[in-house]
């Protein structure tokens, strides 16, 4: 008998599948472990592309069960054996198959049966019409002559995410094509084996420079870093001439971003300095767009690859440092299908391809901040805002005192008044989007509810619609109460959408431009909007945490930010640390140019704990505490847990699923993991199911997962478990 192929396949089974190998084809190339192949798959005469993981001489099927592998579709593998073994660990870490982390890392083409040689790139050029052009003729239009100086400085053509990070990419680049002063042409990609700095470095202070010496001292070795930095401190300066070193080696460097369409200015920084060589993985990008910088990647012929979580997966050659940006920021976790984290997934990655990677935040989650406490990662300190800028002064103003109406308190409005009478902008700062989060019977005392979740729904006026914000569902306004027909129906709450409506009547002769998910609702409309905040256009920005990651609004002297006391009461035992990170973010937009910056919090809480923590600016001494607690409460990062989530149509289906798989892990649980529940979920019916789940808590981590193994397969060969729906969260972020 031939040798055999163990193939991973995207399905919800974990394991692999062994097959015959196929009839034609050279056995040099199928016998490759990490390349695509076609296979039969399932009844009904499927066909499925799988991923070669092994290579066997027996198996434990009978042969006369094996299928035979029906073709081969790469010449060579797509994972190299280092990261195969990379995957394999996220698979046993998650508790998920390794199909479906193969698949997650691939492209969306390449999880098709697709050929892929990527041997051209799309670059825009100046055609002989626009190098005729002169600036003088377009003074009206400074987006088109920004963009034919642009293509100007690079003859050889720039590409469409170089465009993206200059917010040249919309509708500019629409207007100069029309006018065919620019041409989109096809050309060779070639790898760049030295780095192209169009811009030099800025002057560093004496702690920037010890960080920059510090992890450049690191490559070519596994080192982790956390830079903590202050809002403004140049964490993004110590980035690019750390990269600079790594592109001096001739190595590739991978930067992760929160949300690459929520960071356009950080994006912008690295272009910038390295735009011939710099590609960018982001949602903007079509699938073929994403498959050709994906391509670039892993030819090597892009040097800096800057991406969301999804971009930790690309197969870099060269990797020579990782950098995860805002490491804070919860959109690293992968909420559905496979639940990694992309912060921590990349530090094993680095561990893997022995490299350095730095971990930035003025805000680092209590987990990173444990660590570096513990000396696991070496703790590099930016104390001080970088030029001449200092932190923002910390106000609280207290509403029990200053009553508010429509959402403003009369200090907060004066200050406003006197802020931008100085010619400075004003950031309003408020983490609920809509008119208002309820719409109430004032007669019966009703409120409008979701028909498929335990939430009410939202009013959205502009609209006219009562939208639920946890599954999507929505009906128009109604102008009679549902319970006794009353027409006292008012929206109550404040939203984005309301006190946008309020500045503007207190504002009448100021521009407002809100910044939400409402608002910013199409390809570049964010960036639209921040060049309008930079060019002076805008008096007042209002907005949700959209506005608080990472951009820099170098005229904005005061933050106000609305309501903030319903995180001091939230459910999640994380809610406190993430109210912190928030408020000091959003603080952290406040002054960051030459005029000293100011922040002014509205609350009834005045003498809350966290509030008065937060007036020092200083987050080391609020994770301290924090920490303290998470100690005495036996949470994590004291401890670790997992969360065993279930959904059914009836309660009875999913409550009696959970028993009984908590009966099957107290037979398997020899090292005192506890195991609490079944409980239904804080939201228990969403999206028209039930939902309930069971947490499994330990001091350990290693014996968390010695039980979380066994315990999963026996869960999968259970009947009641193809039922309903199920899913294992490791180290969850949320228990919702």
């Amino acid at each position: 008998m031939s040798r055999l192929l163990r193939i991973a396949i995207s399905s919800p089974l974990r394991r692999c599948f062994d097959y015959l190998p196929p009839i034609e084809g050279d056995p040099l190339v199928w016998q490759q472990p990490g390349i695509r192949v076609k296979v039969p798959f399932g009844r009904g005469g499927q066909e499925r592309v799988g991923v070669v993981v092994a290579v066997l001489d027996k198996t434990d099927v009978p042969v006369g069960k094996l299928k035979r592998v029906i073709a081969v579709i790469d010449d060579k593998p797509i994972f190299s054996s280092l990261l195969l073994q990379w995957c394999q660990w996220i698979s046993d870490y998650y508790h998920h198959s390794l199909g479906d982390v193969l698949f997650t890392a691939l492209p969306k083409l390449l999880r098709e049966d697709c050929q892929y040689s990527g041997k051209t790139q799309r670059y825009w050029q100046l055609t002989a019409l626009g190098q005729s052009i002169e600036s003088h003729q377009l003074k009206r239009a400074p987006k088109q002559m920004a963009l034919l100086q642009l293509l100007h400085d690079h003859p050889q053509g720039v590409t469409r995410d170089i465009l993206f990070a200059h917010a040249l990419s919309g509708s500019p680049l629409k207007a100069v094509q029309k006018k065919e002063w620019i041409e989109c042409v096809e050309k060779t990609v070639a790898p760049i084996l030295t780095s192209a700095i169009t811009q030099p470095g800025l002057t560093l202070n004496a702690e920037q420079a010890l960080a920059v010496q510090q992890i450049s001292d690191g490559l070519g070795k596994f080192q982790p870093f956390l830079l903590y930095g202050i809002t403004g401190s140049g964490k993004t300066e110590v980035y690019l001439q750390v990269i600079a070193k790594a592109l001096q080696q001739n190595k590739q460097v991978l930067i992760l971003i929160p949300e690459i369409s929520l960071t356009p200015q950080t994006a912008a920084r690295f272009m910038q300095r390295f735009s011939h060589n710099t590609v960018i993985l982001h949602s903007a990008l079509s699938d073929k767009e994403r498959l050709e910088s994906w391509y670039q990647a892993t030819t090597g012929a892009a040097r800096i690859i800057i991406g969301t979580r999804s971009a930790v997966f690309v197969p870099l050659p060269e990797l020579g440092l990782l950098v995860v940006d805002e490491e804070h920021d919860a959109s690293f976790k992968q909420q559905e299908g496979l639940r990694y984290h992309a912060r921590d997934i990349a530090m094993m990655r680095a561990r893997y391809e022995n490299v350095p990677i730095v971990l930035g935040s003025a805000t680092p989650v209590l987990e990173t901040w444990l660590n570096a406490k513990q000396k696991r990662y070496d703790l590099l300190a930016l104390t001080e805002r970088a030029g001449v800028a200092k932190p923002a002064l910390i106000g609280l103003v207290d509403t029990r005192l200053h009553p508010v109406e429509e959402g403003l308190s009369f200090p907060v409005i004066n200050k406003m008044r006197e802020h931008i009478t100085a010619g400075h902008q004003v950031l309003v700062f408020l983490n609920r989007r809509g008119f208002s989060p309820t719409w109430m019977c004032f007669d019966c005392g009703h409120m409008a509810q979701c028909k498929h979740c335990d939430a009410r729904l939202t009013v959205h006026l502009k609209k006219q619609l009562l939208i639920c914000h946890h599954c999507g569902w929505q009906r128009m306004i109604n102008n009679k109460c549902e319970k006794c027909a009353s027409s006292a129906l008012q929206p109550v709450g404040q939203g984005t959408e309301r006190l946008e409506q309020a500045l503007s009547h207190l504002f009448s002769d100021k521009n407002i431009i809100r910044i939400d998910s409402d608002t910013i609702t199409h390809k570049g409309a964010l960036v639209d909007a921040l060049s309008q905040i930079h060019d002076g256009e805008c008096h007042i920005l209002l907005g949700t945490q959209m506005l608080a990651k990472g951009h820099h609004f170098p005229n904005v002297t005061l933050v106000v930010i609305i309501d903030a006391d319903t995180g001091l009461f939230s459910a999640d035992f994380r809610g406190t640390e993430r109210l912190s990170q928030l408020v000091l973010q959003v603080a952290g937009r406040s002054g960051r140019g030459e005029h000293a910056g100011e922040v002014l919090i509205q609350t009834r809480q005045i003498q809350h704990p966290l509030w008065q923590q937060l007036l020092s600016n200083d987050y080391t001494v609020l994770a301290d505490n924090l920490l303290n607690d998470r100690e005495l409460a036996h949470l994590p990062p004291c401890t670790y847990l997992a969360l065993l989530r279930a959904e059914a149509k009836t309660e009875k289906q999913v409550m009696g699923f959970l028993k009984e798989i908590k009966i099957l892990a107290q037979g398997l649980n020899n090292n005192g993991v506890e195991l609490l529940g079944p409980a239904p979920a804080p939201m228990e019916w969403r999206a028209g199911r039930f939902r309930a789940q069971l947490l499994l808590r330990s001091k350990q981590r290693n014996a968390l997962h010695a039980l979380l193994s066994p315990w999963v397969r026996e869960i999968e060969a259970l009947k009641s478990a193809a039922k309903l729906r199920w899913n294992i969260d490791v180290d969850p972020i949320e228990l919702y």
